[in-house]
C-alpha cells in the first residue's frame, strides 16, 4: 500500500510538472509578440517594397531611354555618312 502511496504522488508530482512546463512555454510565446501598435503594419512594408520597385523602374527607363537615344544617334550618323559617301561618288 505504501509503494502505490508513493507511485500515485510521482504521478502526481510528474503531471503538475508537466503542467508547469506547458504553461512557461504559453507564457513564453506570449511574452515575444510585439504589440500591433509597435510594429509597422504588413501594409507600410508593401507600400515600401513598392516605392523601391517604381525607383528602380524609373532608373531602368531612364538607362533605356538614354540607351536609345545613342543609338538612334548612330544609326542617323551612319545613314548621313553613307547618303555623303553615295553623294560623293556620283
Amino acid at each position: 500500500m505504501a509503494s502505490s502511496g508513493y507511485l500515485q504522488a510521482a504521478v502526481l508530482l510528474l503531471a503538475l510538472q508537466l503542467l508547469s512546463l506547458g504553461a512557461a512555454d504559453a507564457d513564453q510565446e506570449t511574452g515575444t509578440v510585439i504589440p500591433a501598435e509597435s510594429r509597422p503594419c504588413v501594409d507600410c512594408h508593401a507600400f515600401e517594397f513598392m516605392q523601391r520597385a517604381l525607383q528602380d523602374l524609373k532608373k531602368t527607363a531612364f538607362n533605356l531611354d538614354a540607351r536609345t537615344e545613342t543609338l538612334v544617334l548612330r544609326a542617323e550618323r551612319r545613314s548621313l555618312c553613307d547618303c555623303m559617301a553615295t553623294n560623293s561618288l556620283g
